[in-house]
C-alpha cells in the first residue's frame, strides 16, 4: 500500500511540476514556448510510452484490485498526455518522437526482446527511440522488461511497483 501511494504522489507531483513550465530557455519561433518546453514534451512522450508498455505487461496477470486500479489509471491519464503533448510539438513545428509504442518501430507493440526500451536495441542499435533516450532518468532497460515478463504473478506484482516507482521518479526528475 505505501508503494501506491508512493507512485500516486509522485504521478500528483509530475503533472504539477509540468503546468509550472516558465520562460528561461529560448523562444522558438515566436509562439508561446520556448526551448525547454520542447525538450519537455520531446523526452516526456517516449516516458510516457513506455510506462504504458510497462502497463500493456499487466495483461492477463493476477495483480491485487488497488494495483489493477493504478493501471487502469495510468493508461487513461498518460494516453491522453501523450496526445496532447504531440499536439503542442506538431502546433510548433516541431518533431514528434517515435516511441516504443508506435507500430512502424515494434513487432506488437513491445518490439523483439523489449528493444528500445531504453533507447538501445538489444543489437546495440538505435531504434528510433532518438539519440540518447537510453539517459532519460527512470527509463527501464530491455533486461528489466524480459525480467519483469519472465515473473511469476506475485514477483511481477512487486517487481512492477517497483519499477513503475523508478519510471515516475525519473519523470518527476526530467520535469
Amino acid at each position: 500500500m505505501r508503494m501506491l501511494r508512493t507512485l500516486a504522489l509522485l504521478g500528483t507531483l509530475l503533472l504539477a511540476l509540468a503546468a509550472c513550465g516558465g520562460d528561461d530557455g529560448q523562444t522558438s519561433g515566436g509562439t508561446g514556448h520556448n526551448d525547454a518546453d520542447v525538450a519537455f514534451a520531446t523526452g516526456m512522450i517516449p516516458h510516457h510510452a513506455q510506462a504504458l508498455a510497462m502497463v500493456d505487461m499487466t495483461a492477463g496477470r493476477d495483480l491485487d484490485p488497488e494495483v489493477r486500479q493504478l493501471t487502469d489509471d495510468i493508461r487513461a491519464a498518460q494516453a491522453p498526455e501523450i496526445e496532447k503533448m504531440a499536439g503542442w510539438l506538431r502546433d510548433w513545428d516541431e518533431p514528434v518522437p517515435p516511441t516504443v509504442r508506435d507500430h512502424m518501430h515494434a513487432d506488437d507493440g513491445m518490439g523483439d526482446g523489449m528493444d528500445g526500451m531504453d533507447g538501445e536495441s538489444q543489437k546495440g542499435e538505435n531504434d528510433g527511440m532518438g539519440d540518447g533516450m537510453g539517459d532519460m532518468p527512470g527509463m527501464m532497460s530491455g533486461s528489466d522488461f524480459t525480467a519483469l515478463a519472465n515473473a511469476s504473478d506475485a514477483e511481477f506484482q512487486r517487481m512492477w511497483l517497483q519499477m513503475m516507482i523508478e519510471h515516475h521518479e525519473g519523470a518527476v526528475e526530467m520535469a
